[in-house]
């Protein structure tokens, strides 16, 4: 019989040799040996698959953190292009390293800075604006391209600052209305049915004209009241005239009594008088002093009516009931609410008389921009879908605010010269608050917010040498005005300045990088 297999046994029970085993020890510390020395030479780095292809010298030469050579990279050896020097913050422009405080700071030479000054001055006053952060260290940067070829390939372009005539200004929605205090509603003083009307929607007007005429039998009782009052006064007057020509003859008692009663007919027709004038009706011009009954019934007959008109109606066929309802201004009717034949009271309004060329532009501005209102300040009103301003002032502001909408009622005079704007139109009113007729400005596409602050790329003064580096600051500015295609810049570029126009996304974008990890740009490395 077979014996069985022992299959914990070595297959092989050969013997090794000792040389071959030192052999494998040696090439195994030469190779540990190489490797350490290279991974000390490249700094333990691993190079880009791409570089393996190169030659030693340009791997060597090449800074991965800022994509040039590392020989000529002047944010790696600030000696190679050094800096101007640090003045650091300026509280008063709120710009680090201000061009305005110190010029030297700018990349071109600079011109009229007193009034540059001035002017950036008077616009960080004349509202509040975006602030940057004191402690943000972004302005030290300096992004830089390896050569020209690789600016042009990157799409970037540069545009000088310029000096442009720019309008700040508050929007408020605005609303077009008839001046108030050059509007008429029209109604009849005493209630009666509408007589005859006499003008139309829509006619001009002009004071004293009439517009409608009223049967009412309040005027009537008022004519007779004073009729009576004085036939009664002249009666009274001729008896008191008797009694004291008879001298002693007269009583004292009766004379007094007369003196009493002529007194008191004189009041009350001076109250019937006075009931007239209530009415509507002018009453200046007719002296009941020594006249008769006859002429004073002649002249109340038509009391108020005009002459061409009276002059058409019989008074034997017409009323002495008649109230006039007249205009008292100039204007055009823009409402009238009564016919012929309507029975009318004092409180229904029968017409609307307004000065069509004078109206109110009212605003309602935001209650925190209220306290940059004052009077006299010029107003724009823009109709929805308009493209053309009209102009006019500030006239009033309402000393409180509404609590609901948290508004402020404002309202602008202005004259409408042909009235040709429509009342109760809705628009925007523009409040200007600055008139700059030289703002400085840069493309809008230019200035970033880069997280902490306002910030523009500077081309560098000298990047058109052939040998100097190619490179672009990031300069700190204050914003003003903006519209749509332009910027105000109040502080932190001067005149002539190049800033980066097309690809400064790309430069903000290598900014912000550069401080990835660090959480915000403010804390970026010197």
């Amino acid at each position: 019989m077979s014996e069985p297999v022992d299959h914990n046994k070595n297959e092989s029970t050969a013997p090794r040799h000792p040389f071959i085993e030192k052999a494998v020890l040696v090439l195994v510390l030469l190779s540990l040996g190489t490797l350490a020395y290279g991974g000390h030479r490249v700094g333990w780095k691993v190079s880009k698959f791409s570089a393996l292809w190169s030659q030693p010298s340009e791997i060597e030469d090449w800074c991965d953190l800022h994509h040039v050579k590392e020989s000529v990279c002047i944010e790696c050896d600030p000696k190679l292009v050094p800096k101007v020097k640090e003045f650091g913050w300026c509280a008063k422009h709120g710009v680090a390293e201000c061009p305005l405080c110190h010029p030297e700071t700018a990349s071109v030479p600079v011109k009229d800075l007193e009034k540059i000054t001035q002017r950036a001055e008077l616009g960080l006053k004349s509202q509040e604006r975006n602030t940057n952060n004191p402690i943000c260290k972004s302005h030290q940067r300096r992004i830089q391209f390896a050569s020209l070829e690789e600016v042009e390939k990157a799409g970037i372009t540069v545009e000088a600052a310029w000096s442009a005539p720019m309008i700040e200004f508050l929007s408020a929605p605005a609303e077009i209305i008839f001046d108030q205090t050059k509007v008429a509603h029209l109604s009849a003083r005493s209630s009666g049915t509408v007589w005859r009307v006499m003008r139309h929607l829509g006619e001009k007007v002009k004071p004293g004209e009439m517009l409608a005429l009223v049967d009412s039998m309040e005027v009537g009782k008022a004519k007779s009241d004073l009729l009576q009052m004085v036939a009664l006064s002249q009666l009274r007057t001729l008896t008191l005239g008797r009694l004291r020509a008879a001298g002693q003859a007269t009583p004292f008692a009766t004379l007094e009594e007369a003196e009493s009663s002529l007194r008191e007919s004189t009041i009350k027709l001076n109250a019937a008088r006075q009931t007239l004038v209530n009415l509507g009706l002018p009453m200046d011009n007719i002296n009941l002093q020594g006249i008769t009954t006859e002429m004073l019934e002649s002249k109340l007959h038509f009391l108020g009516i005009p002459a061409d008109i009276a002059s058409k109606l019989d008074p034997a066929k017409t009323t002495r009931n008649l109230l006039p309802l007249v205009s008292p201004m100039d204007g055009i009717i823009v409402s009238r609410e009564v016919v012929a034949g309507e029975v009318v009271d004092a409180s229904k309004i029968l017409f609307e008389v307004v000065d069509n060329e004078h109206k109110w532009m009212t605003l309602d501005v935001k209650s925190e921009n209220a306290r940059f209102l004052h009077l006299g300040q010029k107003v724009l009103f823009q109709e929805n879908q308009s493209i053309k301003d009209v102009a006019c002032n500030l006239s009033w502001v309402s000393t409180q605010a509404d609590l609901k909408t948290r508004t402020v009622k404002a309202r602008a005079n202005l004259n409408d010269e042909g009235g040709k704007m429509r009342a109760n139109t809705f628009g925007t009113g523009k409040i200007i608050l600055r008139e700059e007729p030289l703002a400085l400005c840069v493309p809008k596409e230019a200035v970033h917010w880069e997280g902490c602050c306002n910030i523009v790329f500077v081309r560098d003064a000298n990047f058109l040498n052939p040998d100097a580096p190619k490179f672009f600051s990031v300069r700190k500015v204050r914003i003003g005005i903006r519209d749509e295609n332009q910027v105000e810049i109040l502080a932190g570029l001067l005149p002539g300045e190049l800033v980066v126009k097309q690809g400064s996304g790309l430069l903000l974008s290598e900014l912000l990088k550069g401080s990835l990890g660090e959480g915000c740009a403010c804390h970026s490395k010197k």
